[in-house]
């Protein structure tokens, strides 16, 4: 009995001993909570520089892929110097090239597209290539003329169907970027405006420029609008 009570007020010293001591002179023990503080400039600021790195990529890219075109080129004009292109398959190519060109300046509508200064140069280089009788030189650099015109004029003509918004900015050129996580497509940069369709994730669209942290996209069908940025990665 005696030792269960020494127990008892041993146990309720050892206890009183433990509490903060309060009072005059005397404060109790102060608890910090961690707070994480998030800047949205900052966000915003590394969000457009990602997109900038997208776009500069892109453009790597398009020059390396010309750049295997002509070496593919090349080799094929070695290999087959008896089948170099007629007179004729040159002079249809480059009048296709000059229609495609004439086509992306009308629905640049004042733009100073880069693709308009890029098929011009080929196209003259396809006709000096022409007057000296290279007719496979010539249709290699109209067929790539054509191709830039063309892809000058779909940016051209899916830009047009909005107008501008203040602070947009365009890209060089058109970007490839996938679909990260499934999601909407709006009508205009922001989660106010109706949805013009839904996107899943892996799927690919093609990317024109971007305010804020929205992009303008347009899908392969045609269908073109807004979704946000963090749903967007490069392949």
């Amino acid at each position: 009995m005696f030792l269960a009570v020494a127990a008892a007020v041993l146990a309720a010293a050892c206890s009183s001993s433990t509490k903060p001591k309060t009072g005059p002179g005397r404060t109790g023990r102060v608890l910090h909570d961690t707070v994480e503080v998030r800047d949205p400039d900052l966000e915003r600021r590394v969000s457009r520089l990602e997109l900038r790195v997208m776009e500069k990529e892109a453009q790597v890219d398009e020059l390396e892929n010309r750049l295997e075109d002509a070496r593919d080129e090349v080799v094929r004009t070695m290999a087959k110097l008896q089948t170099l292109a007629s007179r004729a398959e040159a002079a249809s190519a480059m009048a296709e090239a000059d229609v495609a060109l004439q086509s992306l300046r009308t629905s640049a509508s004042g733009q100073a597209l880069p693709e308009i200064g890029q098929a011009a140069k080929l196209v003259a280089q396809s006709n000096d290539e022409f007057d000296k009788q290279n007719f496979g030189g010539a249709l290699y650099l109209a067929t790539q003329a054509k191709t830039i015109a063309t892809n000058g004029h779909t940016r051209a003509t899916t830009g047009s169907r909005s107008a501008p918004r203040q602070g947009e900015t365009q890209f060089a050129l058109p970007i490839r970027v996938k679909v990260a996580n499934r999601g909407n497509v709006r009508e205009g940069p922001g989660t106010n405006f109706d949805i013009a369709f839904a996107v899943d994730g892996g799927n690919m669209l093609t990317a024109y420029s971007y305010t804020e942290d929205w992009v303008r996209v347009a899908d392969d069908q045609g269908r073109v609008g807004w979704i946000y940025r963090n749903l967007v990665t490069r392949p």
